[in-house]
Parts: C-alpha cells; sequence; structure tokens
C-alpha cells in the first residue's frame, strides 16, 4: 500500500526539522490500514517497531511517501516493511529518508491473541 503525506508547520520540532514522533505515528497509522485491508475482519495491534533510525533531516513542506509492505506472517502475527522516501519536484529523484519494520498481532474481543488463519485474507 501507498500513500503520501505533506509535512505541515505543526509536525515539526523546535529546530524546524520534522518531529521523529510525528513520522513514527504516521507509519503506525499507515500500516494499520494496510494490515486491515490485507486481513478484513481480524483486529490487529502493534506490537513493535525495528531499527528506528533517522536517515535524513526532514522540512515544512516536504512530501513523503510511506510504502507499506507485507514482509511476513506467522500464526498470530504479520510484519510490514515500511519505506519512507521524499521527491525532488524538480528531478523526480526518490531519496529513502526512513525505512522500518513493524508488526501487528491480531487480537480477540478481549485482547487475546488470536490466529490469523481465523480471518479473511484479501
Amino acid at each position: 500500500m501507498e500513500t503520501h503525506k505533506l509535512v505541515m508547520p505543526e509536525h515539526l520540532n523546535h529546530y524546524g526539522f520534522l518531529f521523529g514522533g510525528n513520522l513514527l505515528k504516521w507509519i503506525d497509522e499507515v500500516s494499520y490500514i494496510a494490515v486491515t485491508i490485507d486481513y478484513p475482519g481480524c483486529n490487529f495491534v502493534t506490537v513493535g517497531m525495528d531499527n528506528i533510525k533517522f536517515k535524513k533531516s526532514i522540512r515544512q513542506g516536504t512530501i513523503l511517501c510511506f510504502e507499506s509492505k507485507k514482509n511476513h506472517v506467522g500464526t498470530t502475527s504479520v510484519e510490514y516493511v515500511v519505506d519512507v522516501t521524499r521527491e525532488e519536484i524538480a528531478t523526480g529523484q526518490k531519496e529513502l529518508v526512513f525505512t522500518t519494520r513493524i508488526t501487528f498481532v491480531s487480537v480477540d474481543e478481549n485482547g487475546n491473541k488470536r490466529p490469523i488463519s481465523m480471518a479473511r485474507q484479501r
């Protein structure tokens, strides 16, 4: 799944760069949408993100592209790789600014782990 986000003034830290917490929130949100579309009728919660390393500074007005790709499916969990790129409008060249893996676990209505096989997969 691919989506875009515009970096606005309210997303910046006190130095004028994108606040890292906003980027992580957007990754969680975009990936949650992807897993929900891939497994309709199944409830997921985020259990982890790895390799949190900010590679490039991001300024106001930057358009970010988020691409979530399913990487691994376990009994109760699903892992996605998320690449975040920015595109130079003048050249059309994309630059990777962040990448991570995010893991979701399938839960029932009481918050207990539930096998993914019990949900429909798209």
